[in-house]
């Protein structure tokens, strides 16, 4: 909002919209372009190839996705996922697996699945960013190294003081400088300035010219040079799913993430083709693959980015850099953007949720520590399905031990009538125990099970009345089922289960 001469507020101009939209694309560019390249180490590829993923897959998803504001690039969670292949069989059945698992995310949308992510829990939700930003701050820690006779070594004396000391003056302009003004992304203001001090006072700081030459063309299309048959097929099938799932995940969990902060809604459907297609392109022009990244979109919403040009901008800077902007590029000290990345580290860890844990129910807050845990030491994919395992299994429990009966017995002139009238949800964690509250041998003759407050869930528990049918058959008694739902009676008709029901 501005302020108008006679001193009320009105809305922004589209000027100041757009001048937002497009310092918050130019900040997260320059955050994206360290995690691909180094991304594109870890899966053994050259760093253009990263480089060249992240201009494609944040610019269609930008363009065409369901969630404007959110940054998508060359993943690690996914690089991660495809080191072997590259190990075993080379890039090119990289490039052909980005492909497939494209189709995958398409086809995912398209089947309208993205509505599954509503399936996540909220403490799920808590121990993925709580994993994913201790993931981003041990990450910036590998920028402390530098190359050594055996191997990469941690930096010590002058270097290492040079360093920390870059990275405190990122953190301190990112924290101090919105108190000052807003007129600029505190983040953008950071990684200028510290470059800026570090080219006019000649500091040897370490550059992103020291991780890799960004400077090339424009991506080429090219069919990935693997034989198109069916034993390819076997060896990137796995992969190309894996990958997909992986991207799905942490894209939809994210899309959550930026749905809280913004206060909207964004369509995840949408986002699954959107990200599918740009994978596809990603691949025909041998490039990475990749999904939502937590840390860049934090960047992009921290510094005020929520629409689609600033991830359109943040996507075509890219390229820039790569085709013009790399002789500048390459100056900029790895500590301004390790830095900055170490506050995206702080606001994405849901500090919150520490002060709850003793607040919440008990399996809550395993779980929210158990995904932490697993998110950190294995890989995003099993943490989440992990913690939604944990706490299905928790629900399905807290579920079967409210289930409860009420028993009473009723005179019908000269036969006693005993009814029975369970409440609850009947399905495979509470069957058996259903099964016990009846007693066959010892009920009267006639014997009522009133299932107006009775939910049956699934086939355990349409066994579950089949059995006690029989067993009060075997026992010479009548067995009526009363206030069946018509859903239920419609369940056991299609199992076909012959039981007495009261008219």
């Amino acid at each position: 909002m501005e302020t108008d001469r006679s001193g009320s507020r009105r809305p922004a101009s589209r000027f100041s919209l757009l001048r937002g939209e497009l310092l918050a694309g130019l900040t997260s560019s320059f955050a994206l372009v360290p995690e691909c390249i180094a991304f594109a180490l870890v899966a053994g590829v050259n760093p253009l190839a990263g480089l060249y993923g992240a201009f494609f897959i944040c610019t269609i998803t930008a363009l065409f996705g369901g969630r404007p504001g959110m940054i998508s690039g060359a993943a690690g969670s996914m690089a991660v996922v495809i080191v072997a292949l590259v190990v075993q069989h080379g890039p090119q059945y990289l490039f052909a697996t980005v492909v497939l698992s494209g189709i995958v995310m398409m086809l995912f949308g398209a089947l309208r699945l993205g509505k599954l992510i509503r399936m996540v829990p909220h403490p799920v939700m808590l121990g993925f960013v709580n994993g994913l930003a201790i993931i981003i701050a041990r990450a910036q820690f590998e920028h402390f190294k530098v190359p050594g006779p055996q191997g990469p070594q941690w930096m010590h004396g002058s270097a290492l003081a040079l360093m920390a000391g870059l990275v405190a003056l990122t953190m301190a302009i990112v924290f101090v400088l919105p108190r000052l003004t807003k007129a600029a992304p505190p983040a953008l203001v950071a990684i200028v300035g510290v470059g800026l001090a570090a080219q006019l006072l000649h500091l040897p700081a370490r550059t992103l010219g020291d991780m890799a030459h960004i400077a090339g063309g424009l991506p080429a299309f090219a069919l990935p040079a693997v034989p198109f048959d069916f034993a390819t097929l076997k060896i990137v099938l796995p992969y190309a799913v894996l990958m997909a799932m992986v991207g799905l995940l942490e894209t939809l969990l994210t899309l959550n993430l930026t749905d809280d902060v913004t206060a909207t809604r964004g369509q995840p459907n949408r986002e699954c083709v959107a990200l599918g297609a740009a994978n596809v392109a990603s691949g025909l022009f041998s490039a990475m693959g990749g999904c939502a990244m937590i840390g860049q979109t934090v960047i992009n919403l921290g510094s005020g980015g929520r629409a689609r040009i600033s991830g359109v901008t943040s996507g075509v800077m890219i390229l820039l850099y790569i085709l013009f902007l790399s002789p500048l590029i390459e100056r900029i000290p790895l500590a301004a953007l390790v830095g900055v990345m170490f506050v995206v580290a702080g606001q994405t860890f849901a500090w919150g949720s520490l002060r709850v844990l003793h607040k919440v129910p008990r399996n809550d807050a395993v779980v929210i520590v158990a995904v932490t845990l697993i998110t950190v030491c294995t890989d995003l994919a099993t943490a989440v399905l992990c913690g939604i395992v944990i706490a299905s299994l928790n629900f399905a429990w807290q579920h079967a031990r409210e289930f409860r009966c009420d028993v009473r017995d009723v005179n019908d002139g000269a036969e006693r009538e005993r009814v029975y009238a369970p409440r609850g949800t009947l399905f495979f964690a509470s069957a058996a125990h259903f099964q016990t509250l009846f007693d066959p041998q010892r009920d009267p003759a006639a014997v009522t099970i009133d299932c107006a407050h009775l939910h049956v869930a699934d086939h355990s528990a349409i066994a579950a009345l089949e059995a006690v049918h029989a067993r009060y058959e075997r026992a010479g008694k009548r067995l009526v089922f009363a206030h069946l739902s018509p859903r239920c009676s419609g369940l056991l008709a299609r199992a076909e289960v012959a039981v007495k029901v009261a008219a």
